[in-house]
């Protein structure tokens, strides 16, 4: 059952990811906006839903250590893991406005998230509202001023869709995603439970990458589809929005403590965000101008490697 789980899990992210950039295309033509900007805003929504989702719920029932260990997990996989393979199976080449406005805003929010908890472990109401209000003043910004950050490879390809069929795309991709990531995730802990994996190692793998297969699964089919600029857009605005929507609205809801249980998370966890967070500056220029390749990607993907093993060691 748990195979079967997995078989469907994965048909319904390859679908939902195919939905989810057709609407993207279309609504980026229809609105006339970059398509980074669709990709950092619309797309980036609909797959951080499932963080949204996990971490309001954690809250609510008292494990809030869970809402931020989630999103740092998930932040740190959508870099390390989802942008990784993303490159290496073909590079992505990027534009001005990529350093000097997509990439300090992922910062900045990286660097808020660590100062609200470093000190007292909690995320505050008013610390909640001061992340969702720069989430809010980030957006308008994005759809006023932000230019094209990555190269169109194929703008003659694009498809201009009628506005009902971007929004039934956009729902039934974002539906499709969703409940891929879910089966996918269910299935694959059964079966890792079945061979005898720990607990431990189950959350550090399947769990943290699960949060990210909505991104992964739309980020490939991007690239395939030679729509980088929503896959890069994807993952940058995924992980703005982890930090500033999905934190900032439950702890909105009710203040995040990081409990004692959780300390590695700001011991640990939360510098390998930052610290991967920050390497993608430097990647972007060596060893070639603007431009993410292979190598990138292998580097990337040497850490999340040496993160996982470290996490479960």
């Amino acid at each position: 059952m748990s195979i079967l789980y997995i078989i469907i899990g994965l048909t319904l992210l390859v679908f939902g990811g195919n939905w989810l950039l057709k609407a993207a295309v279309g609504l980026s033509l229809k609105l006339n906006i970059p398509k980074i900007v669709i990709g950092m805003t619309v797309v980036s929504f609909a797959t951080s839903a499932p963080e949204l989702i996990v971490s309001i719920k954690s809250a609510l029932d008292g494990a809030t250590g869970l809402a931020v260990g989630n999103v740092i997990g998930s932040n740190i996989a959508n870099l390390a893991l989802v942008l990784a393979i993303t490159v290496i199976l073909s590079p992505i080449d990027v534009e001005k406005s990529f350093y000097k406005t997509d990439w300090p805003v992922m910062m900045i929010a990286s660097v808020m998230l660590y100062f609200f908890i470093v000190n007292d472990r909690t995320i505050q109401t008013y610390e909640g509202i001061i992340l969702f209000t720069s989430l809010v003043a980030f957006l308008i910004y994005l759809l006023r001023f932000q230019k094209q950050a990555v190269v169109d490879e194929m703008p003659e390809d694009d498809e201009d869709l009628p506005l009902f069929k971007i929004a039934l795309f956009l729902a039934i991709g974002g539906f499709g995603l969703w409940a891929g990531s879910e089966l996918l995730i269910d299935g694959s802990v059964t079966l890792a439970k079945s061979l005898g994996v720990s607990d431990a190692v189950i959350g550090v793998t399947v769990v943290s990458v699960g949060t990210s297969v909505p991104e992964l699964a739309a980020s490939i089919i991007a690239v395939i589809n030679k729509e980088k600029a929503i896959s890069l857009g994807n993952l940058i605005g995924s992980n703005v929005f982890n930090i500033l929507a999905v934190l900032g609205i439950t702890s909105m809801i009710t203040p995040i403590q990081v409990k004692e249980d959780a300390a590695s998370l700001i011991n640990h966890d939360i510098f390998w965000m930052l610290a991967i967070s920050f390497a993608i500056l430097p990647l972007v220029f060596i060893p070639k101008g603007r431009r993410l390749g292979w190598r990138d990607g292998v580097l990337l993907l040497g850490a999340y490697v040496v993160f996982i093993y470290m996490t479960i060691t």
